[in-house]
């Protein structure tokens, strides 16, 4: 019985190997054929086959594509706009989720949930709206334009995982400080704050990575190259008639390249801090 039941186990461990290697190749087959299309001509992209094998690899694509494609300006723009964007989404989902969780007022129960409501709304679903708001401000090709709604649209996942992890905060220790002369300020970020470093490692990445790849609202509200990020680097190398699609992959590569590492290295951050807000909430 013992021996049937060892066979079991061991023919399904294989079967969960076989499942979740198939989902793995699945999962990194679109950035191999993205690598794979940038180190060719754009004459051998139009040829048969998911993947091809160039006649002589192009990493003269990757050199094209930084020093032509304006990757420094852009990429500093990236940057410090979701740098910008993390900063103020950690900011206000602490102190909101804050306010909503620890402090007693009528309506923090219907501010909760109006926060989080914002979840359900796809970012792009206010692209025109904002658009108009925007042009009657004067902030089209501005900074503000993308911060804005990266912001916004980051903030309620912040809130609810900050406001998950701060639930299970035991209250005595506010009110501890509270009879030591702590004021609210000083617990939130003497007190409060340190315990959820995971929270806060995890809505940074999350915002940033969210935010990074982000292209359909930068396209729409700049025009010039003063604010432009990363994504538009592809753009330079599109013409009227023809297009350079060897490098246009090259730069998406280089695109994608900060995200993959951040994820790569810090996945294990994400995971824990998700998983300590749902269990603790």
């Amino acid at each position: 019985m013992e021996i049937v039941n060892h066979k079991n186990k061991s023919i399904g461990k294989i079967i969960k190997f076989i499942i979740l290697s198939a989902v793995a190749i699945v999962q990194i087959f679109p950035l191999v054929w993205l690598i794979n299309f940038s180190l060719a001509s754009s004459n051998e992209l139009f040829t048969n086959g998911l993947l091809i094998i160039p006649a002589k690899i192009r990493w003269d694509n990757y050199i094209t594509a930084f020093v032509d494609g304006n990757v420094l300006l852009y990429l500093r723009n990236s940057l410090l706009i979701n740098s910008l964007a993390v900063l103020i989404v950690i900011v206000i989902s602490i102190m909101a989720a804050f306010a909503c969780t620890r402090m007693e007022w009528k309506l923090s129960g219907f501010v909760k949930n109006l926060l989080l409501v914002g979840m359900m709304i796809p970012i792009h679903a206010t692209l025109l709206p904002n658009y108009v708001i925007y042009q009657k401000i004067g902030i089209t090709d501005t900074i503000w334009a993308l911060l804005i709604p990266y912001v916004a649209f980051s903030l309620p996942q912040g809130m609810f995982l900050m406001s998950s992890f701060i639930s299970s905060i035991p209250k005595e220790m506010e009110e501890a400080a509270l009879i030591d002369g702590c004021g609210i300020y000083r617990i939130i970020a003497i007190i409060i704050t340190p315990l959820m470093k995971s929270s806060i490692v995890t809505v940074t990445i999350m915002t940033f990575l969210n935010n990074w790849n982000e292209f359909m609202m930068a396209s729409t509200y700049l025009s010039s190259k003063t604010w432009k990020t990363l994504p538009f680097s592809v753009l330079e190398f599109t013409g009227e008639y023809s297009s350079n699609y060897a490098v246009q992959f090259a730069v998406m590569a280089l695109t994608a390249l900060p995200a993959v590492v951040i994820y790569v290295l810090l996945n294990k951050h994400i995971t824990k801090g998700i998983a300590a807000g749902a269990v603790k909430g």
